[in-house]
């Protein structure tokens, strides 16, 4: 089943490609030194629809990053301008920006894309650009393997968070798990992550449940799931899909344990269903925003205010800190700016450390992190450590 999906990818994206008309597309899209001035970086997200808010956190922290860097001069004297696209969390729309932002708005760089499915798209299209594309927000195994010299992934992969997620949630070995996905790409990435973590507990999941992406429709999933009489549901869902599906056991009567992985935007849980999300367990990437112990959050912290947002985010937090990895890529660039100069620059990072959260890259290692941590939903929208 992998390896079909594995190929059902490779035909889709190459077909895009296809369809886009990118034959000529990386000599069209070749890059020239960047002169003096401003610097054009590109991001298609979600900005509207049910899971908007992922979207608008990770632009809230590139762009509060850029501010503050531009505030203090740019990097050896150019500024940043964050170009931001609406792709609904829709992969053709993604497609059509990312297309739209290097062919027509030049932009030197891609950076804090949100999603695997929207992530997958754009891939073909600034593969062939030669456009290097930084920390998008999802862990997908697919923008991990096979390598990628223009993909830099800042954050964890969802394999790195399946383990300890698992091991939490079934600490006895005898939890009866299921999983409850997005039907999408997204969803088979964390899919796939967790059958790997319980497999090495050899642990099989007893159910399997899917929701459409942008939809939250989920009386099917909790049927399927109630009739496999589980203890357990891996959550590979968007924060409103997934507080549904609890609201639905509720209702029924049924009160299990859950776990997410980070892509759930951990936030918006606790901003828009406080108490009801009480007892989730959520597997963090990044460090939590609100802590005043590390050099990064206390920085990320003071640029978020002087941006005027007083919201500290876990989705925002990943924005900044992938904005903050493409700037140090800059200013270790040097000032003859190229993209293959910024590509070897980032490569140099082996360790970055940008304030207590380390980054590593190298020529044949594009894959900046493996932090995890556990936490879990207290109440008056809290997160227990």
């Amino acid at each position: 089943m992998t390896i079909n999906l594995a190929r059902r990818r490779h035909v889709l994206n190459a077909g895009i490609a296809a369809g886009l008309g990118l034959a000529g597309f990386g000599q069209m899209a070749r890059p020239e030194t960047i002169g003096e001035g401003m610097i054009k970086v590109g991001q298609s997200a979600v900005f509207s629809g049910p899971s908007a808010n992922l979207g608008l956190e990770m632009q809230q922290g590139i762009q509060a990053c850029f501010d503050a860097a531009n505030r203090a001069g740019g990097v050896h004297g150019r500024t940043f301008k964050l170009i931001s696209l609406d792709d609904g969390y829709e992969s053709d729309r993604a497609a059509a920006n990312t297309l739209r932002l290097i062919a027509e708005e030049r932009v030197f760089a891609l950076l804090g894309y949100v999603g695997t499915p929207t992530s997958m798209a754009a891939l073909p299209i600034f593969s062939a650009g030669r456009v290097p594309f930084i920390g998008p927000f999802t862990g997908a195994a697919t923008l991990r393997k096979p390598f990628n010299r223009y993909v830099f992934n800042v954050r964890a992969s969802y394999m790195d968070e399946g383990g300890p997620l698992v091991r939490a949630l079934t600490p006895f070995g005898f939890e009866k798990v299921a999983l409850f996905y997005q039907n999408d790409a997204y969803g088979i990435a964390v899919r796939e992550s967790i059958e790997q973590a319980l497999k090495t507990r050899e642990m099989t999941p007893i159910a399997y449940a899917t929701v459409e992406r942008n939809s939250l429709d989920v009386r099917k999933a909790a049927s399927v799931i109630a009739k496999s009489s589980a203890t357990v549901v891996v959550l590979g869902s968007v924060y409103g899909a997934t507080m549904q599906l609890v609201r639905e056991f509720r209702t029924m009567g049924a009160f299990l344990n859950y776990g997410s992985v980070s892509f759930v935007g951990t936030s918006s849980l606790l901003d828009k269903f406080g108490d009801e999300a009480k007892g989730i367990a959520i597997s963090q990437v990044m460090p939590i925003p609100q802590s005043g112990t590390l050099p990064i959050t206390r920085e990320y912290q003071r640029a978020m205010l002087d941006a005027g947002h007083d919201r500290f985010t876990y989705g925002s937090i990943e924005g900044y800190i992938a904005a903050k990895v493409f700037l140090e890529g800059v200013r270790r660039a040097g000032p003859d700016l190229t993209r293959e100069r910024l590509i070897v620059a980032l490569e140099t990072m082996d360790p970055f450390d940008a304030g207590g959260f380390a980054v590593n890259f190298s020529p044949g290692n594009h894959n900046g992190s493996t932090f995890t941590e556990l936490t879990v939903v207290g109440a008056n929208r809290t997160l227990i450590r």
